[in-house]
């Protein structure tokens, strides 16, 4: 009896011990068995949401939540996630996306016609209009129903109600709207290539090629510059202009995107560069190139959207020193159309290298903002070593300046640059310059640098004339080391100034030093720099905002003119 007792309690025992063993198993497995199934399932939607996007006529990008209250356009349900068209703002459900694709068509970049035109009717599609839009038959607000209705024009922009939609309004010529200036239309493409079929070159007679006021815009966007909003600010371009004049600069170069100016009016063209200096400079580069070929009649005037981290040449010429998405895209195209002509100067930059290098080629850059040597190209050079190793790290304008903070800290201290008299000679057109103590000399040709400092001008009651950037002089200071640079930026010193000159030459006698143009830094050992005058850019200069710096260096250059003419 008490044997069976014995063996029944260890059966039970086990049992449970068994029981115990699968339901941990189950416990753990289960849940490993859900996610591998829900990967499973999602990379396969994925594989088939690409499929269908790679097929589609419709510049698709998808989204898991939308930032705005959004409708299907095919079944009318309210979405939280799903697919966006980029170029005509088509908003869908994933499970509508094929029939969506039969049933919308998207912007034309070029009509498909056999004849010249110079007019399209309205393409309407419906749904998901602005809060701020206005019915362009009754006057009254659009998008205040919390449902898929209303219809917007992709194109002009205009909106309308259902109820005010007529049968006429789907037949009527489309004007493009506010940015009919900016615009290429669709029938132009058309026109001009059946032309070129043709081998005729008269585009003056194809609308809007004779329209007077006609200044078509090209979007050049870096979407590796900054604050990575390149890619939101394509799409955004692609809904107001027609999708052929916006370019992705990681994916097409400057030079091939800016043979678009061949097709159009001569001088009468701008190009809106969406980065930092650097993007800046490697358009201007391909401007460079167009000239070589012989297309001078075709160069663009080139505006600038500041996406980098310095923006010294886009705060010189009125654009801001960054932009975060706080101004519309409608107001940048205004302050586009509005924007003044004006010339830069473009400077060659020559580094010849000493004794055995001196076998090697010399080094040649193109100088649009400043050339330096000493304190802030140690810190760009670190920067740039510091971002190529970890590049995922520098996609915040902040997190770029708190680093250059940090090894101008610690420069600081280790003052890398000290003696740089010594080791260097300053020549200004054929003078040599007798140097103070420095650590560091800077080569300007725009009044700012620094991210936003006014270095030639400087502070205090003793006046300086305004640094330019189309007069053809270079302004030379020093500085005394990193910490000195941080005096100069909060205002509570003065650089050294060394002179004005339109030919500067540097001879670095020993030792090598840190340099950098335009925010291109190098190690260079012993060699002779020489800075010349290359050529002028066309840029653009907006005036529509001014900063407390502009404001007091204008009063500044005031206040010397009446006392010139006090003396006089």
């Amino acid at each position: 009896m008490e044997g069976t007792a014995s063996r029944s309690g260890s059966s039970s025992s086990v049992v449970a011990d068994w029981s115990l063993v699968f339901w941990t198993l189950c416990s753990v497995i289960l849940p490993v068995l859900i996610t591998l199934w829900c990967s499973f399932q999602r990379s396969r939607r994925q594989v088939l949401i690409r499929d269908i996007f790679r097929k589609s006529k419709h510049d698709w990008h998808y989204t898991y939540l939308f930032g705005q209250p959004s409708y299907c356009c095919v079944c009318a349900e309210h979405i939280l996630r799903g697919a966006f068209c980029n170029c005509c703002g088509l908003r869908v459900s994933e499970a509508c996306l094929k029939k969506a694709d039969q049933l919308f068509l998207c912007k034309e970049i070029m009509m498909r016609s056999n004849g010249a035109q110079s007019s399209m009717p309205h393409h309407w599609i419906r749904g998901n209009v602005p809060l701020c839009s206005c019915c362009m038959v009754c006057k009254q607000q659009c998008g205040t129903q919390p449902k898929l209705c209303d219809y917007r024009c992709v194109w002009c922009q205009y909106t309308v109600h259902d109820e005010c939609m007529l049968d006429c309004l789907k037949t009527e010529e489309c004007t493009f709207g506010e940015f009919r200036d900016l615009i290429i239309p669709p029938y132009y493409l058309s026109t001009i290539n059946q032309m070129r079929k043709d081998k005729r070159t008269n585009y003056e007679k194809v609308v809007p090629y004779c329209r007077k006021h006609w200044m078509p815009v090209i979007i050049l966007a870096n979407t590796r510059s900054g604050n990575n909003m390149g890619e939101t600010l394509l799409g955004e371009f692609k809904i107001l202009l027609n999708p052929v004049q916006v370019f992705d600069l990681s994916k097409i170069a400057p030079a091939k995107a800016l043979q678009l100016c061949t097709l159009l009016p001569c001088n009468a063209v701008r190009v809106l560069v969406c980065g930092g200096d650097g993007t800046v400079g490697w358009v201007l580069d391909a401007i460079d190139e167009m000239k070589i070929k012989g297309q001078e009649r075709y160069i663009p005037q080139v505006a600038i959207l500041p996406l980098g981290t310095g923006n010294d040449l886009s705060n010189t010429l009125g654009w801001g020193a960054g932009y975060a998405g706080e101004v519309p895209v409608e107001q940048i195209l205004q302050n586009v159309m509005e924007a003044d002509g004006i010339k830069l100067d473009r400077w060659k930059v020559q580094v010849t290298n000493k004794g055995y290098y001196n076998l090697r080629k010399p080094k040649v850059f193109t100088m649009n903002n400043y050339f330096s040597i000493g304190p802030d190209a140690l810190m760009a050079l670190n920067f740039h070593a510091h971002r190529e190793k970890t590049p995922s790290l520098f996609s915040s304008r902040i997190i770029n300046k708190a680093v250059y903070f940090f090894y101008g800290t610690k420069d600081c201290l280790v003052q890398e640059c000290k003696d740089l008299n010594k080791k260097v000679e300053l020549e200004l057109d054929g003078e040599r310059i007798e140097l103070p103590n420095l650590e560091g000399i800077i080569v300007l040709n725009i009044g700012y640098w620094g991210g936003g400092c006014r270095l030639w001008e400087g502070m205090g009651d003793e006046p300086y004339p305004l640094a330019r950037h189309d007069d053809g002089l270079l302004e030379v200071v020093g500085v005394h080391g990193s910490f000195h640079c941080a005096q100069i930026q909060v205002k509570l010193a003065n650089p050294v100034r060394l002179g004005q000159a339109h030919t500067v030459r540097l001879i670095l006698k020993s030792s090598k030093m840190p340099m950098q143009v335009d925010g291109e830094p190098w190690a260079q050992g012993p060699c002779t720099v020489t800075i010349t005058h290359k050529t002028h850019a066309l840029m653009l200069y907006h005036s529509g905002e001014q900063t407390d710096d502009d404001a007091s260096s204008v009063s500044e250059q005031d206040h010397v003119r009446e006392q010139t003419d006090e003396d006089v």
